[in-house]
C-alpha cells in the first residue's frame, strides 16, 4: 500500500529503463499514479502550478513507463521508463547534470536578529556592488552550447536551434505572455515557473545569435553603474 505524505503526494524517481540513468524526480498523487498505470506514460502533480502534469504533453518528450517499483517503506516510487527525447526542460538528457560543490553544503552560522542588525549598521561601506553572479546561468548555457554543437537526436534545444531565430523568438513571445498571465494571477509558484521558461528560451536565443550571458551581465552592470 502506498504511503502518501500530508499533502497527498509521493516522490517518484524516474530511471531510464535501458541505461539505468536517473532522469528526474517528481511528485505524484493518487490520480497521477492511476493515470500513469492506465496510460503507460508518466503523469505527475505539479506543486508550483497545483495541477496534474502529463510529462511530454508540450514538448513531445514523453516518458513511456515500463515498470513501477515501490520501496520497502511504500513511500517512494521508482519509475522505469523509456524517454522519448531529453527529460530535462533545459534539453539535457537528465535533470542531474550539476556537480555538488563544497560551498553548497557548508553551514552558514545564523546570527541573532539584533546582532545581525548591529553588525550591518557598523559594517564599513563595501563600495561598489560585486559583479552579478551568473554561475547557475553559465552552467545551463554550457549545456545549451553542447546541444548546439552536437545536435543530438531528440534534443529540444537542437530542435529549436534548427528551426531558426524566428521560431525561437516566437517561443519567447509565448513565454513572455505566460509570465504576464502568471503575474496577473499573483501565484508565486506559477510566476517562478514561467519566468524560468522565459529565461531558458532567452538563453537559447543568445546561443543562436552568437552571444553569451556575459554580454547581458556587462550591459546590466553598465546600467547599474
Amino acid at each position: 500500500m502506498l504511503k502518501y505524505d500530508a499533502n497527498g503526494l509521493i516522490p517518484a524517481v524516474v530511471q531510464d529503463a535501458t541505461t539505468r540513468e536517473v532522469l528526474m524526480v517528481g511528485y505524484m498523487n493518487r490520480e497521477s499514479v492511476q493515470r500513469t498505470v492506465e496510460t503507460g506514460q508518466a503523469w505527475f502533480w505539479s506543486r508550483s502550478r497545483r495541477e496534474l502534469w502529463h510529462k511530454g504533453a508540450t514538448s513531445g518528450h514523453y516518458l513511456n513507463v515500463r515498470a513501477i517499483r515501490v520501496d520497502c517503506d511504500g513511500d517512494t516510487l521508482l519509475v522505469e521508463a523509456e524517454p522519448a527525447g531529453p527529460t530535462c526542460h533545459t534539453g539535457a538528457v537528465s535533470c542531474f547534470f550539476n556537480e555538488l560543490e563544497a560551498a553548497d553544503v557548508r553551514p552558514t552560522p545564523a546570527a541573532e536578529p539584533a546582532t545581525a542588525a548591529l553588525a550591518a549598521a557598523e559594517a564599513p561601506d563595501p563600495g561598489p556592488a560585486a559583479p552579478l553572479d551568473g554561475r547557475a546561468v553559465e552552467t545551463l548555457f554550457a549545456v545549451i552550447q553542447e546541444r548546439q554543437r552536437l545536435r543530438p537526436e531528440g534534443s529540444y534545444v537542437a530542435k529549436l536551434l534548427d528551426a531558426g531565430v524566428d521560431r525561437i523568438a516566437k517561443k519567447i513571445g509565448e513565454e513572455a505572455t505566460e509570465v504576464v498571465i502568471a503575474a496577473k494571477n499573483g501565484d508565486h509558484g506559477e510566476i517562478t515557473w514561467e519566468v524560468a521558461d522565459l529565461w531558458f528560451h532567452s538563453l537559447v536565443l543568445l546561443a543562436a545569435s552568437g552571444l553569451t550571458p556575459a554580454a547581458i551581465w556587462e550591459e546590466l552592470d553598465r546600467r547599474r553603474r
